[in-house]
């Protein structure tokens, strides 16, 4: 899968425009795309890229967090995963360093980091670097829209995308404004709260992961809570890709092989 959503990303002008492409190409073969989550050097700092590289030949697009000491979006696992990550000395600067050095990988590459550690590093720096480094967009949580023209402006100008998180509570006209404005793809939160936990989805889901579909020409990916093959399967029909964080960083920290949980989703559930 990722062979061929890599080329179709790699066909595109724009660095968001490639996340676009190799999620759509993902489902033009039959699949919900895939966009598997790793916190930076974590478990082992040494194995960073080598982790990275065998990861974005199975995802579609692979989301890399940057670590951070108040991670008030994520649960226990990536909170975890993030302190142990800055431990080891594992920064936003030896992240853009170490993609730089790595060049060209299998899947277009969107880092997720809450504003403070963009923020010390300067937005129009932070851009010339990402797009050095192949770096196609970014998510930043703690970032509301409105206090995001300064970023998204730097951003935009190197075509890479700021993507935008909805929830099951954003009213209608948020949801439109919010859609409006996201690169890449819209990332479709799907339950309250923080990432992780063993909860299963609310039924109310696949009718708001509709309504998002329906308020955007982008594709549209699912995440929190999505640890299984029946889940993958089942908001594919509703979303172009799901997200899947958590539990494949619960698969690396226990020293499991990250490429067939993964592969281990796409199965029939």
């Amino acid at each position: 899968m990722a062979e061929s959503t890599g080329k179709a990303a790699r066909r595109a002008e724009l660095p968001h425009e490639r996340i676009s492409a190799a999620i759509r190409a993902a489902n033009e073969a039959g699949q919900p795309a895939l966009v598997p989550y790793i916190t930076a050097g974590y478990p082992d700092k040494d194995r960073f890229i080598d982790t990275l590289r065998a990861i974005a030949r199975e995802g579609d697009v692979v989301e890399v967090g940057v670590p951070f000491s108040d991670p008030m979006a994520d649960g226990v696992t990536i909170q975890r995963a993030s302190h142990a990550a800055i431990a080891a000395g594992v920064s936003l600067r030896w992240i853009l360093a170490e993609l730089t050095a790595a060049g060209e990988l299998d899947a277009p590459i969107v880092l997720m980091s809450y504003l403070n550690p963009l923020l010390n590093y300067g937005y129009n720096a932070l851009a010339e670097a990402s797009l050095a480094a192949g770096v196609s967009g970014f998510i930043v949580p703690d970032l509301p829209y409105e206090e995001g023209d300064e970023l998204r402006a730097a951003l935009e100008k190197r075509g890479i995308a700021l993507i935008q998180l909805v929830t099951p509570v954003t009213p209608a006209h948020r949801l439109t404004e919010l859609c409006a404005a996201s690169r890449g793809f819209v990332y479709a939160v799907t339950i309250a709260g923080i990432t992780g936990g063993g909860r299963e989805l609310p039924p109310t889901v696949t009718e708001y992961l509709d309504r998002v579909r329906g308020s955007t020409t982008l594709p549209v990916c699912a995440g929190f809570g999505v640890r299984r093959a029946d889940q993958v399967k089942s908001l594919g029909r509703h979303a172009a890709g799901c997200v899947v964080g958590s539990a494949l960083v619960e698969e690396l920290e226990a020293g499991r092989d990250p490429v067939a949980f993964l592969r281990g989703l796409r199965a029939p559930g």
